[in-house]
């Protein structure tokens, strides 16, 4: 009996986690999340990313269902890259209200992938669309484990650990990195992964910054563009965080991190399920 009991103990500890992002469009997942991910697949576990709406309004001259089409390609794209799962929801790019019926489909997503950590935006965000979809994600993060609400789909036995995004609005109060994790290794994929989007990140996005003409046209310049736009700065707060998480000489050294603040509104957890939540931590 106690070998059983061992053998089962040991079993739920191997079971992979099931993570969720969720962003407001195509790309937003990758650009925060992407190297994390990376890194927990590799490790066995299960991620899902999520586009609430479905960026058709993110470009200089397409747009509509054309372009839609056009960025749900993309975004499989990344998730091969990646190795993550991909959905995009039909809510119009720029147009994204908290409405009830969205939450739902929030619950719904949230219940279905038996999540284990759930993320998203922070929603103090120039975005409204990058607002109100965490506001969204707020709201359903207790609603989660309610029986009543959405029946038919089974709620969660416990709710999951929320987490925010990275961003660098200060008002009304700036991000705090409670969790940091080198993306050193993975960084070159999640920039693959981000070029797959090239409606966005070699057009829209080039061009909204008045930049375009400074996009080039190989694909070994384009990945050296990227690689410079997307390394984002290491805050003090961050490699503090850093520090904290791998130890003052690694975590001095690390170049490339991505950094989660944790919601008040989901599980609190202790430094002991960061770690199992997180277990490239302890490498």
């Amino acid at each position: 009996m106690v070998a059983c009991a061992v053998c089962m103990l040991a079993t739920a500890q191997t079971e992979p986690l099931h993570i969720i992002v969720i962003g407001a469009h195509p790309d937003d997942c990758e650009s925060r999340v992407g190297g994390v991910a990376a890194q927990w697949v590799e490790m066995g576990h299960l991620v899902k990313f999520v586009s609430v709406t479905n960026g058709d309004a993110g470009h200089q001259e397409k747009g509509g269902g054309a372009l839609a089409k056009i960025r749900r390609a993309e975004a499989m794209e990344s998730g091969r890259i990646l190795g993550v799962q991909y959905e995009i929801l039909d809510h119009h790019d720029g147009e994204l209200m908290p409405t009830l019926e969205v939450r739902k489909e929030i619950i719904r997503l949230i219940r279905e992938w038996k999540a284990d950590v759930v993320i998203t935006h922070r929603t103090n965000d120039y975005h409204p669309d990058h607002r109100y979809t965490g506001i969204l994600v707020q709201d359903a993060a207790y609603m989660v484990i309610v029986p009543n609400i959405v029946p038919d789909v089974p709620p969660l036995k416990e709710n999951p650990v929320f987490l925010y995004m990275q961003d660098g609005f200060q008002k009304p109060n700036p991000f705090q990195p409670d969790i940091a994790v080198s993306i050193d290794k993975t960084f070159d994929k999640k920039i693959r992964s981000l070029a797959a989007h090239e409606s966005q990140v070699f057009e829209w996005l080039p061009w909204t910054n008045g930049r375009l003409d400074e996009v080039p046209r190989d694909k070994e310049a384009r990945l050296e563009y990227l690689t410079k736009r997307y390394e984002r700065e290491i805050t003090p707060a961050i490699r503090q965080s850093l520090i904290d998480w791998y130890g003052k000489e690694q975590g001095n050294s690390i170049d490339k991190a991505e950094a989660f603040e944790i919601c008040e509104f989901g599980r609190h957890p202790d430094k002991e399920e960061i770690l199992r939540l997180f277990p490239m931590l302890k490498k």
